[in-house]
């Protein structure tokens, strides 16, 4: 969704984004990369990818959320099903891991700022 803001007495284009936060919601069942319940990573201004301080994140748990994270990241339509459903499950079948994909923030940046 773009937006028009005036600066300094010109247009410029804004976009509307939403900071994500992937949290671990359940694991159904072993851990066979480490996380735990509650373990989680962020994306914040459109691309940074944030993992706390001393924590790890499996690279293959990220690669299933990606493809959803840039949807998530805008509004989308009243009955989309991306707007309803937060679930994305890591393709380990011996793991069963569920992550939840929320919502944190919402920022308006300027669209020539976007990658």
């Amino acid at each position: 969704m773009n937006e028009r803001s005036f600066s300094a007495g010109r247009r410029r284009a804004v976009t509307s984004l939403y900071d994500l936060r992937i949290t671990v919601d359940r694991i159904e069942g072993r851990s066979v990369c480490g996380l735990q319940v509650g373990d989680y990573f962020e994306v914040t201004e459109s691309s940074r990818v944030r993992i706390p301080d001393g924590r790890h994140f499996c690279m293959f748990a990220i690669a299933a959320a990606l493809p959803l994270l840039a949807a998530k990241q805008r509004k989308q339509p009243a009955g989309d099903w991306l707007e309803k459903d937060s679930l994305v499950t890591c393709p380990d079948p011996e793991e069963r891991l569920v992550m939840r994909i929320e919502r944190i923030r919402r920022r308006r940046i300027p669209t020539e700022a976007l990658t």
